[in-house]
């Protein structure tokens, strides 16, 4: 099995990668790989080039199609021979490109056969690909894919790794681009379910049988913002989506009425705490998490940002005062794991006592 990388890991790989070598990344559908490419490229100001081979049925789609070329010599001599014009997708314009082949082990025998020679020599039908290209591949793994067998010398020409994304990674990506609240609180209080729940539901799941993946969460969050109260209309709309196991658990948490976000805690504390109050230490590790989430993907105006600490103040003084020893640990091990950068700015300017509260807390473990 290939080494396994996320997100983070992911992208460092690829910047530290020579253009020369290849990568290869292995995983499930819908797991945010072309995205993150396709994103990491372009800030580099590279053309990405995504070419699905599962969907490509002739090697022509690839090396482009036979052309009759004559030539005339200095006695006027006609020769002719064929070459191969350049298929729409092939860069004419001497700057790199990222080509991004897709599907790569649910291609064709005779498409994998095209690919072989691009991969070492960046090269189709004679046409080289501009210096400084990249070639990167992305293969599906799992009993569920109808694949084709790599040949090993087509695999040892990549560098080979499992893409694993993380939860947490999903979740600040849902944060940044404001999926609606109540999937990322779903899917915080059930990470299991952002990639299709757990294996015993993902081993009943065969044939059209949905199960949900990130893609299908974007799809649900959209769905969602025209949404208020979940209705029966409501629910199937949603299975069509994430399948009927996962819109069931969905709507179960959606509608329970303990649900409490990080960011209904920090703006409507009175009438969040009246629950918050009565919260297991499971239900307070995860409002923990949801109040950095928010810190660090919230734009606040300032009478917001004085609202904001002053709760936020509040309520881990209420942690402190009422014993809730573990979960105050809790809070304090996302705080001192320093991913959420900038929810940590916010407490040293506007929530000093949280900000020097964390720090002696840690001094005295």
């Amino acid at each position: 099995m290939a080494v396994a990388i996320n997100t983070t890991e992911l992208k460092e790989t690829l910047y530290l990668t020579p253009a020369s070598q290849n990568v290869m990344l292995v995983g499930k559908h819908g797991i945010g790989k072309s995205e993150i490419l396709t994103q990491h490229f372009q800030q580099q100001g590279m053309r990405v080039i995504t070419l699905f081979l599962g969907q490509m049925a002739d090697p022509g789609d690839i090396i482009g199609l036979p052309a009759r070329i004559e030539k005339k010599d200095a006695d006027g001599n006609v020769t002719a021979q064929t070459d191969f014009t350049p298929p729409y997708w092939f860069p004419t314009d001497g700057q790199p490109v990222v080509l991004f082949l897709d599907e790569l082990n649910r291609a064709r025998p005779e498409i994998l056969q095209t690919v072989m020679d691009l991969t070492l020599n960046r090269t189709l039908a004679g046409k080289s690909l501009p210096e400084g290209s990249r070639v990167i591949a992305a293969v599906n793994d799992g009993e569920e894919y109808q694949l084709t067998d790599l040949d090993p010398a087509l695999v040892s020409r990549f560098n080979v790794y499992e893409f694993r994304p993380k939860v947490e990674e999903w979740l600040n990506w849902a944060m940044e681009h404001k999926l609606d609240d109540r999937v990322v609180n779903f899917i915080q209080s059930s990470p299991s379910w952002l990639d299709g729940g757990d294996e015993a539901q993902k081993q009943q799941a065969q044939g059209l049988d949905k199960t949900p993946d990130r893609r299908a969460w974007k799809k649900v969050s959209d769905i969602m913002r025209n949404i208020d109260t979940i209705d029966d209309v409501h629910k199937l709309i949603l299975a069509g989506v994430i399948g009927t196991a996962a819109t069931v658990a969905f709507v179960r948490h959606t509608l329970r009425a303990g649900n409490i976000t990080g960011k209904d805690l920090l703006t409507k504390y009175v009438s969040s705490m009246k629950k918050v109050q009565k919260f297991e230490l499971h239900e307070l590790a995860q409002l923990n998490e949801s109040i950095f989430l928010y810190l660090e993907h919230t734009d606040l105006g300032e009478r917001e940002k004085n609202v904001v600490a002053k709760n936020l103040t509040a309520y881990v003084e209420w942690l402190a005062d009422n014993k809730q020893r573990e979960a105050l640990a809790n809070f304090t091990s996302i705080f001192e794991k320093g991913s959420y950068t900038k929810a940590l700015t916010f407490m040293l300017v506007y929530a000093r006592n949280v900000y020097d509260h964390m720090i002696d807390y840690i001094d005295q473990i």
